[in-house]
């Protein structure tokens, strides 16, 4: 098979932008690597009108290279995680809504508020809700981001923000798989090992069951080891986590996207080429790159030399973009 005739790989990054409009670096990236996702991050943000027009940019850029409308995400969880401010409803904490009187009336104001103010402005996708498990006043890294430390009742919770995101024509990702809010370290920095059974693990996975059976279109990896399940990768990097556990076992069917590959845990580990090729192989369809496009083009010169190579079997990367071509249809 000549290279010609490989799938392109361009169609499995999702990358950030530097600034408040559409720059020449993203629109190469578009024209010239076929990028079709993206996020937004503050530094994306000054008005409502301001990014409407940049996702507008974005829209058209991808529509005149022949691509299909993109996946624009962005973070917005609420409290410590949202990257939204006024005249953009800002919502408290997950923990805190999921504490109130009614819960239930609180997280589904959340959910499709969030819809039609992310949807008004062109955004599709929401890297919510947190689905991690969390107890409280312990130390914990994802303590104020979490629903809970009841895994019924964050399986509950988590299951009606998915509805009622996706109900309102907003993609929701359910994160960080299997489950990080036993971890003290924030993987934003380096990398850590979470030390639960295989027993107290099983309790972790249950709000992403729930996910899974509420048809969540996209699920997040964690960056932390999990020496019960692989005592030598982190999830992002791992097949028995990814392909054995959350494909096989779980009977996930969605786009599994990791979590951004330039965090230390990662970066420093492998670098970011080889770490998007190695979470590709693992099972990973979307893979997260949010600022350095530098980083963008060498990771994907990596997966075109692994294509030529015979690393990749061009059927694995047709399945990744049918999931993520399938995934823009629920915009």
């Amino acid at each position: 098979m000549n290279e010609a005739t490989l799938p392109h790989p361009g169609g499995l990054f999702m990358v950030g932008l530097p600034g408040l409009a559409l720059d020449d670096s993203t629109r190469e990236l578009i024209v010239r690597e076929r990028i079709n996702d993206f996020i937004l991050f503050k530094r994306n943000v000054e008005s409502p009108a301001q990014l409407g027009r940049l996702t507008a940019a974005l829209a058209d850029a991808c529509r005149t290279t022949g691509l299909g409308p993109p996946l624009i995400s962005i973070d917005q969880e609420g409290g410590t995680v949202a990257r939204l401010e006024p005249p953009f409803t800002v919502f408290p904490d997950a923990r805190q809504l999921a504490a109130e009187p009614d819960p239930e009336a609180a997280l589904t104001a959340y959910a499709e508020t969030c819809a039609q103010e992310l949807r008004s402005v062109g955004i599709n996708m929401n890297m919510a809700p947190v689905l991690d498990l969390c107890p409280a006043g312990q130390g914990y890294y994802m303590e104020r981001r979490v629903l809970g430390d009841d895994p019924a009742e964050v399986a509950r919770l988590g299951q009606l923000i998915i509805e009622k995101m996706q109900h309102n024509g907003l993609i929701a990702c359910g994160k960080h798989f299997p489950g990080l809010g036993a971890a003290r370290l924030d993987p934003h920095r380096e990398i850590s090992a979470i030390e639960r059974s295989r027993q107290e693990l099983e309790q972790d996975l249950l709000p992403f069951r729930a996910a899974v059976e509420a048809g969540v279109a996209a699920l997040m990896t964690s960056h932390t080891v999990y020496p019960a399940l692989d005592p030598q990768r982190p999830a992002t990097l791992s097949p028995l986590i990814l392909a054995d556990l959350l494909r096989r076992k779980l009977g996930y069917t969605g786009v599994v996207v990791t979590d951004d590959l330039e965090m230390g845990a990662i970066e420093r580990q492998r670098g970011v080429p080889e770490a998007a090729l190695a979470a590709f192989q693992a099972g990973a369809d979307q893979l997260l790159i949010c600022r350095d496009h530098d980083k963008v083009r060498r990771a994907l010169a990596r997966f075109k030399q692994a294509l030529a190579g015979g690393e990749i079997a061009p059927a694995r990367l047709r399945q990744s973009l049918a999931r993520i071509a399938a995934l823009r249809l629920l915009a």
